[in-house]
């Protein structure tokens, strides 16, 4: 449990792409604000409103939702509340897959305290962006510069290597994340497409089209050889109610890259609202000082 009593020099914020609820981030000394599911006339923050299973089900029921970031007015008030005595340091979500980055820019030029906030744009999301998130509160609590933390979320953001294994297209391209010709690719017949994360971050881009999952799979394993991906990494696969699938990825891995870290998430309700149901995203990233 995170106390007050160990408060540091640098305050670490971020959002709900980290794929932490604002409870448990609180926990572990994080300050976050909910990313949020539109549905209708209806706004939900997720992990606090709406949680992945009950918007899953609205979805089966006809339910077409949309996203959005969190309130600018939240972002201002953390601003104020810890850049008043600390450097504080927001590390957003991939701007132009989101607008959480160009909303938080101008809550910090709005708030009291513009000096002592950094927004950084991780130019990734869920599991590398969490990865990102827990390396920085941890450098915060041993004492790092701000200067310091910023060197190193710069450095380890540009080895980010992330996939998307869509299953309905529609969702991405109702979000403008893909073209219509690259969602079209998800109407051809027995055919699996996989997207892959743009280097800078702002797009998703046709990776592989294979008849069978194991190609694809294969697919990214090359792709990871080719950027020199080893075991110093860190992988996690994140899936909208596909644990099979997660989990053969995931022994993949494994065998490939017995000494990493791996993980397994459940997607949160933003991520399904952008990938749909049944997506699975693989990715890799590696810390560097």
């Amino acid at each position: 449990m995170y106390r007050n009593e160990d408060k540091t020099m640098v305050q670490i914020l971020s959002d709900s792409s980290t794929l932490y609820s604002k409870s448990q981030a609180m926990n572990i000394g994080l300050e976050i604000t909910p990313l949020v599911v539109i549905i209708g006339k209806d706004n939900y923050r997720e992990f606090e409103t709406i949680d992945s299973d009950t918007l899953l089900c609205k979805i089966e029921n006809g339910a077409i939702p949309t996203s959005s970031q969190p309130p600018i007015g939240e972002k201002m008030d953390l601003y104020n509340q810890y850049g008043k005595d600390q450097d504080v340091i927001d590390i957003t979500m991939a701007a132009g897959l989101s607008g959480t980055y160009d909303s938080a820019l101008m809550a910090k030029e709005s708030c009291n305290y513009p000096d002592n906030i950094s927004v950084f744009n991780s130019k990734t999301l869920c599991g590398p962006h969490r990865v990102l998130v827990n390396e920085a509160l941890k450098m915060a609590k041993d004492g790092k510069t701000k200067e310091e933390i910023l060197y190193m979320l710069e450095e380890s953001a540009k080895t980010d290597v992330s996939f998307l294994i869509p299953f309905d297209f529609d969702f991405l391209q109702r979000g403008g994340r893909v073209s219509k010709t690259a969602a079209g690719l998800g109407g051809l017949l027995k055919l699996v497409v996989c997207m892959k994360k743009s280097d800078d971050g702002r797009c998703l881009e046709k990776h592989s089209v294979n008849r069978t999952l194991k190609k694809v799979v294969l697919s990214i394993f090359e792709e990871f050889d080719n950027r020199n991906v080893d075991d110093s990494y860190h992988f996690s696969i994140s899936h909208a109610d596909n644990e099979e699938i997660a989990i053969k990825i995931k022994k993949g891995l494994i065998e490939k890259y017995p000494n990493a870290t791996i993980e397994l998430f459940d997607l949160s309700p933003v991520f399904i609202t952008q990938g749909g149901p049944k997506c699975c995203a693989i990715q890799a990233i590696k810390i560097v000082k």
